[in-house]
């Protein structure tokens, strides 16, 4: 490109504002300077990492800054990251900037500073004194959380990470180190290389022989990949049907074609048994997710990038991965809401990795025994191909599935229990019989709220609108939105009445019911609160397969993905727990988590059993997962959806309003709604603008909320008055406005 062509960049920073900036471009870097280039940029008073777009030979602009230079020539975004991102900025509605700097990690991004990295170890003589931690646990819990951090990893950690996951500040470091127990040193490199999980065991396993299902589905991948043309299968398997296996046949396809994969998971607590299965078969694969460390992260990303891993595993963002030759894109069930992210840029990783897969002429597997509507629909209409897989492969059977009614169950006990007595005794068969046991609910903590039994006072937390947890380990109530925490009273806070009660149940108090009925039994509980420390999944999976533990107690992180053959016994709590939600997908999610929760039992030559407990036991959702009648749920809500004009019938986009003033955000949402409505009545757009309105829950870290909901057969109408109103968007007058395209939940 010639130096003529350069006189201007073009460049996007990261900001909520999507504008194209122009910059000269100094004599000393017009050679380094290329399209993807990350730039330091002068922005206000301070400088920014920017992303080079493109080059004017003139601009309107007037005094015009110097780019300050190119933070490293090594470091750069393709064009086709580039292409991918404009279309994320341009449907999301965010601005470019936002989206370029979500592709790039974090260790990356921060590695591209000068400045020297410290980084902490423990001194020998402290490694593996559990004694003298639990003693210095007394008098400074913070300095015990760092060394037990540290004796986890096993490896020094940069300072940085290493205070953010022991939630420990410089201080406490500084008294470590003065007292000889850790040692810091200041380099400029990364890190060496963390060791190897040691609870991810790594072993050879021979290519099992397929179904002729699993056959057929991989001569319809094989078809597809030679075409070299852009397609989507969805690959619809029951549970225990063998997804995983065609995915990796896909992967060896592949390979076999000098192509390369990225592998999609929905939950990182699925990628240690994930990652087993890849690596038993291929050599070089990366894994990317959020809990990584950013040296580790910026050690997969460079090996990514320099061509020497051909597979890549990871959560939603590996879909930016910068692959060479991207031949495969597996989203593996497809239907998880965990794929959306939930802050700006508001992508879903499924949708980007078809489009991904659509500008490099590549294949994409949408994996799920249970398919989101939108999937399923497309397939219905041909636009997908549509694979099913409707046995179990090997000596598996799909497991019996009963149900308890628990409003009967308390009439004939005369008391409310969280463990009915159907579920109690196969438990306990199962158990003589060495059987494991998975229990499923999706509330965490010991009781979703506590009231007074006098004067009906129900305690909430000051910054939300929601009711406080309680948690009795901790003996604190928690609030699950902002994550304040305050003693749990003893006395009515409103009328000082005495023993107040604690309403409802969730893992925590579950637990304690389990190892009251069953003391002899090792109860496993995950869920946020016990899966904090960096391996605990790991740690905990593997207790589980290795026969440690009988009992596995959980929320969603526990429902899908896993595979333990020695479990005979699912047993879901509280199966109508997502049903009260006012959200138009709770009944779809309702039948996906038990349907999901339901194919982790029998996965071995034991024949598998499921207990499903509800109150409302005769709505559709909960009947169909029953029968593991997906295509009778799917029809059934299809035809709700159809009369409302709700996904996958219609588009939309929800507009948030948030502030610290109630009245304020009102207002704000209410000028920028008849904007809207007037707008679309102008130009005649078949559009329904709904709202605004109180969210359902109306307060959050202290910030009100109300939105606006847009819904229209096709996304094109809605995008045309977005843009109406995009320079209104970002923050004014303290209240903040948000636009979620395809939101995942309407709370």
């Amino acid at each position: 490109m010639s130096c003529d062509v350069k006189k201007y960049a073009r460049v996007v920073v990261n900001i909520p504002v999507n504008k194209v900036f122009h910059y000269s471009i100094p004599e000393e870097i017009k050679d380094s300077i290329d399209v993807g280039s990350l730039v330091n940029v002068p922005f206000g008073r301070r400088y920014l990492t920017g992303y080079c777009v493109g080059f004017a030979g003139e601009s309107d602009v007037q005094n015009i800054k110097d780019i300050k230079s190119v933070t490293d020539k090594n470091i750069s975004v393709d064009d086709g990251m580039l292409r991918i991102t404009k279309w994320i900025s341009d449907y999301y509605c965010c601005s470019w900037g936002e989206a370029l700097d979500a592709v790039m990690p974090v260790g990356v991004k921060n590695s591209l500073t000068a400045k020297p990295v410290k980084f902490a170890k423990l001194v020998e003589d402290v490694s593996g004194a559990e004694d003298e931690i639990d003693r210095i646990a007394k008098k400074s819990p913070a300095q015990a959380r760092i060394l037990r951090t540290l004796t986890e990893i096993n490896n020094e950690l940069s300072v940085k990470d290493l205070l953010s996951i022991a939630k420990a500040n410089r201080s406490s470091l500084s008294k470590l180190e003065e007292r000889n127990l850790v040692v810091i040193r200041t380099s400029s490199c990364s890190s060496p290389k963390t060791k190897e999980n040691k609870h991810v065991i790594l072993k050879d396993v021979a290519r099992p022989d397929l179904s002729d299902e699993q056959q057929k589905a991989v001569d319809v991948i094989d078809t597809k990949l030679k075409e070299h043309s852009f397609n989507v299968i969805l690959l619809q398997g029951v549970t225990g049907s063998g997804k995983t296996e065609v995915y990796l046949r896909a992967i060896e396809l592949a390979v076999s074609l000098g192509l390369c994969s990225i592998v999609l998971v929905p939950e990182i607590a699925l990628t240690p048994q994930t990652i087993r299965y890849f690596k038993t078969r291929f050599e070089n694969v990366a894994v990317m997710h959020s809990n990584l460390l950013e040296s580790d992260r910026r050690q997969q990303w460079q090996s990514i990038k320099n061509g020497t891993v051909n597979v890549v595993v990871g959560t939603r963002s590996a879909i930016f991965a910068p692959v060479k030759r991207l031949g495969v894109v597996i989203v593996d069930e497809e239907h998880e809401g965990t794929f959306k992210q939930e802050n700006s840029p508001r992508y879903n990783g499924r949708d980007v990795g078809i489009m991904r897969a659509m500008y490099n002429d590549a294949l994409v597997i949408l994996g799920s025994a249970t398919p989101s509507l939108e999937s399923y629909y497309n397939a219905v209409r041909e636009k997908y191909t549509h694979v099913l897989m409707k046995k179990r492969i090997g000596k598996m059977v799909v497991p019996h599935v009963d149900i308890v009614d628990m409003a009967k169950e308390a009439s004939q006990t005369k008391r409310f229990c969280y463990i009915s007595r159907h579920l109690e005794r196969s438990m306990r068969k199962a158990l003589l019989e060495d059987g494991q046991i998975i229990l499923f609910l999706n509330r965490r903590g010991f009781a979703p709220f506590i009231n007074c039994r006098k004067c009906g006072f129900v305690l909430k937390c000051k910054n939300c609108d929601i009711t406080l947890t309680y948690h009795k380990i901790t003996n604190n109530m928690v609030c699950h939105y902002c994550y304040r925490e305050q003693p749990a009273p003893k006395d009515c806070p409103d009328c000082a009445m005495p023993d107040i009660k604690y309403q409802g149940f969730g893992t925590e108090r579950v637990e304690e019911e389990i190892k009251r009925k069953f003391p002899d039994q090792i109860v496993l509980r995950m869920d946020s609160d016990t899966m904090k420390k960096r391996g605990s999944h790991e740690k905990a999976f593997a207790e589980f397969e290795n026969g440690k533990a009988h009992i596995l107690l959980g929320t969603q992180m526990i429902a899908k993905g896993l595979d333990f053959a020695n479990v005979t016994v699912v047993g879901v709590i509280s199966a109508d727990t997502t049903l009260n939600i006012p959200d138009f997908r709770s009944s779809e999610r309702t039948f996906q988590l038990l349907a999901q929760v339901s194919g982790r039992a029998g996965r071995g030559v034991k024949e598998g059993l499921v207990i499903i407990q509800a109150f409302n036991t005769k709505h559709y959702s909960i009947q169909h997962a029953l029968k593991t009648d997906y295509e009778g749920f799917a029809m059934e809500e299809l035809s709700f959806r159809k009369q409302l004009n709700y996904p996958p019938y219609g588009r939309i986009i929800r507009i948030l309003f948030m502030g610290k003033v109630e009245e304020n955000v009102k207002e704000r949402a209410t000028v920028l709604t008849n904007r809207l409505k007037r707008y679309g009545r102008e130009k005649g757009l078949t559009v329904d603008i709904l709202g605004p309105a109180e969210a359902s829950v109306s307060r959050i870290k202290n910030k009100f909320r109300w939105h606006t909901i847009l819904k229209a057969p096709k996304s094109c109408p809605i995008h045309s008055i977005i843009d109406h109103i995009s320079s209104d968007l970002p923050l004014s007058g303290g209240v903040q406005s948000i636009v979620d395209v395809d939101p995942g939940y309407m709370l």
